[in-house]
């Protein structure tokens, strides 16, 4: 199974300081652990975002597109990072997560980790012919070839 691993903004992550001492002791210790992931064959992608003031947000309203400019607001709510990994399972996700390094230090933090949609989960009643599959293994095998 694939999952995401988010790691939620703070409000330090959201200044878009550049590195300091202690962010450079934590970008070390976290390239270690994602050396370890690698190796496992767990880590398939993973990046830091910069700040939301960097940013935009696209609203839907059937054919309309409004363009919100960043920075957002709701702190919490708002993803700093990702990892998206292949993992056999929820709680080895877990035990990999348990052992990340603090990705703020300093701050209280948190990291979701959310299983990714695999194409099988609408297969049945999207796709019964296996068209629509066809097509998306097509896609992948194209991105794959490109990384």
């Amino acid at each position: 199974m694939r999952v995401m691993v988010i790691v939620k903004a703070t409000k330090s992550s959201e200044t878009g300081a550049m590195p300091n001492e202690e962010m450079h002791k934590m970008l070390t210790e976290m390239g270690k652990f994602n050396e370890q992931l690698v190796k496992a064959g767990v880590m398939l992608a993973g990046e830091g975002l910069q700040p939301s003031s960097r940013g935009k947000r696209v609203k839907f309203s059937g054919s309309k597109r409004t363009v919100i400019d960043g920075p957002f607001s709701e702190t919490k709510e708002l993803v700093a990072g990702f990892w998206l990994w292949k993992v056999k399972s929820m709680e080895e996700a877990l035990e990999w997560v348990k052992r990340c390094p603090d990705c703020m230090p300093g701050e209280e933090s948190e990291l979701e980790i959310r299983p990714v949609h695999e194409f099988e989960d609408f297969a049945a009643a999207a796709d019964p012919s296996g068209e629509l599959r066809q097509k998306e293994e097509q896609l992948r095998k194209t991105i794959e070839q490109r990384s």
